[in-house]
């Protein structure tokens, strides 16, 4: 590996664009050496290597002389999959411990190994099974794997899976966040990182939870079973099994935090070198209080992802989802008002709809001012065991839609989203052989843009805009600025675009109804003349030559969109800018000139 590394070194100085085809030329030419039993070089095997000899041969790596600037452009020739951080922040997922759910859908899965409407086979659920649960562990083993994959980890978006966490109680919540932001904060500091580590191993083999999913199966299956023939719920099961469990209980034992320690750690993250800059959980609309937004931005969550599944109540009464349409507004309007992004989850051939209805149902999601998320994760229904929607395939009364059905609805959705609204993905990570009918496909968004891709058409929502890792200069940017309303408030989508209307930045606005902020006075964050910055995010890559030069380009684009935002809100007769403010992003929101602590910071606006 040493021979490999030297010359792409050599490669990269001389000016050479070190790729994938490149790399791949480059190993085969030194595996065609190697014996067959002998392992064979790989690209990802390049940059554990590097970092192994920078920290425990210092002198070996001295002699090959290589500089920051020289180190970054190693890093990006040679990364692992490097679109998991095209947008300049790296995304670790994690999961909560096995819970209840407030409902019983139709179609939800019933793995009592895991929380409810989670599969044990998804890759985040095998992780979490093998960190037991704990938040510790598994942010520590996601960092490792995307340090050794070359990826920058300086700015980290935690999403924390788990079905309903509003369900849970507050002070696990509160400890689950303390542990994540822990583990982040440690890393660097080898040393007590590993020390840790082994700690937190050796609790749960002295308790006797080996994480092993054979251990698991064993526990759950003389309930697994009767969930799965109907005999009886997912959440009377959890009854018998976590809620009189000595083992579980003695690990619940040791899951609480104080709101100091929390302090402690968001502190301690926010001067770190693994800065969370966003928090986003999963619950329903009717777990969506004031109270709980309280805890939700105590913690510093900033999106709140919210299963809606679909707006037709009859179709929410056929699929058992206790849900109903007046929560549902009341949540996006809450959301909005405290300034979380909103990731709704919607579903296509659900059981009592069809795909003209869908797409309707669609349509009112993205255009009908009670809704209007700014994510949407969009998904077909799939049949797994265990789910009471298996008598339903079995007399025929739902099935699946054809490949065609399904392309068309998904690709008539994405033609009706404003560009204001992200379709963040097309799936659930649900392995092949779970799903016993409906969609296996893990393209099927390609699939979709594809059918996109045809002449003379118009795609306007986000994600099929995004520049991604592409550079781009300032110079070349103009600004946009869309406006909406919603039932709780004015939002203003402020973007900035190249020539081929790409998104290279943009920054959600809200100027909040002065009725409803007067209906909920003194438990919302803002006042009736404060405006609210609820997401600013900027994608690409500068082609300037300095990181120091990248990093200022970049931030005169930030400067320009909440220059913009300030105009817009007095305009309209605010007086002040409040944001939602990660815990990493507080020094980042000093420099554009908000101030304060805590979960907002403001910035009070020149009348001009």
């Amino acid at each position: 590996m040493d021979d490999i590394l030297i010359e792409i070194l050599h490669a990269l100085r001389a000016g050479v664009e070190v790729d994938t085809d490149f790399l791949e030329t480059l190993m085969r030419k030194h595996n065609r050496n190697l014996s067959d039993n002998k392992q064979h070089y790989a690209k990802k095997q390049v940059i554990p290597y590097y970092l192994n000899v920078k920290e425990n041969d210092p002198d070996h790596w001295k002699s090959w002389h290589i500089d920051p600037q020289l180190e970054q452009r190693l890093m990006q020739a040679v990364r692992v999959k490097p679109s998991r951080t095209a947008s300049g922040v790296a995304t670790i997922t994690v999961l909560t411990k096995p819970w209840k759910c407030s409902s019983n859908c139709l179609y939800c899965p019933n793995d009592l190994m895991m929380p409810k409407s989670y599969l044990s086979d998804e890759p985040a659920c095998q992780r979490a099974q093998r960190n037991c649960f704990d938040p510790f562990l598994q942010a520590a083993a996601r960092i490792h794997t995307l340090t050794q994959m070359g990826h920058v980890t300086d700015r980290i978006e935690l999403i924390i899976l788990g079905g309903t966490w509003t369900d849970y109680s507050k002070n696990y919540q509160l400890w689950f966040v303390s542990e994540l932001l822990r583990a982040l904060t440690l890393f660097d500091d080898q040393d007590t990182f590993s020390a840790e580590v082994t700690r937190r191993r050796a609790f749960y083999d002295k308790v006797g939870f080996d994480g092993s999913r054979s251990q698991a199966q064993q526990f759950v299956e003389p309930w697994q079973s009767r969930v799965n023939n109907g005999a009886c719920s997912y959440n009377h099961a959890w009854d018998n099994l976590y809620g009189k469990s000595a083992l579980w209980e003695s690990i619940a034992q040791m899951q609480t935090c104080s709101v100091d320690n929390l302090d402690r750690w968001q502190e301690a993250n926010a001067q770190g070198t693994h800065r969370v800059v966003g928090i986003a959980i999963e619950t329903r609309p009717d777990g969506i209080t004031p109270a709980a937004l309280q805890t939700l931005k105590r913690v510093g969550c900033t999106k709140v992802q919210i299963g809606i599944q679909s707006l037709n109540p009859q179709v929410l009464t056929m699929n058992d989802r206790r849900l109903d349409i007046p929560s549902i507004r009341t949540a996006f309007s809450l959301l909005r008002l405290y300034g979380f992004k909103v990731h709704a989850h919607f579903m296509v051939n659900l059981y009592g709809t069809n795909p003209t209805a869908d797409k309707a149902d669609y349509l009112k999601l993205v255009t009908n001012a009670s809704f209007i998320p700014d994510e949407i994760k969009l998904y077909p229904c799939v049949l797994v065991a265990g789910t009471k929607l298996n008598k339903h395939f079995a007399d025929k009364s739902w099935q699946p839609y054809s490949e065609n059905e399904l392309l068309d609805v998904l690709v008539a959705d994405t033609l009706h989203t404003p560009p204001y609204i992200r379709i963040s993905r097309m799936i659930r990570d649900i392995s092949a052989h779970d799903i016993k009918a409906g969609n296996k496909k893990v393209n099927l968004r390609q699939m979709v843009e594809q059918k996109l891709d045809a002449p003379n058409q118009s795609v306007n929502e986000m994600r099929y805009r995004e520049i991604g890792a592409r550079s781009v200069n300032a110079d070349q940017i103009s600004y946009e600025v869309l406006q909406y309303e919603t039932d709780a408030t004015n939002e203003y989508f402020i973007q900035a675009i190249t020539k081929e209307h790409r998104i290279v930045a943009f920054l959600r606005l809200s100027l909040p109804h002065e009725t409803y902020v007067r209906n909920y006075a003194g438990t919302l964050p803002v006042n009736t003349s404060e405006a609210m910055v609820r997401e600013l995010h900027l994608y690409g890559r500068s082609p300037e030559p300095t990181e120091e030069a990248r990093r200022a380009e970049r931030f005169h684009i930030a400067q320009s969109l909440v220059a913009q935002a300030q105009d817009v809100a007095h305009s309209n007769g605010y007086t002040r800018l409040n944001v939602m403010c990660s815990i990493g992003m507080r020094s980042y929101y000093d420099a554009l000139g908000f101030t304060g602590r805590g979960a907002y910071q403001y910035l009070d606006i020149d009348p001009k």
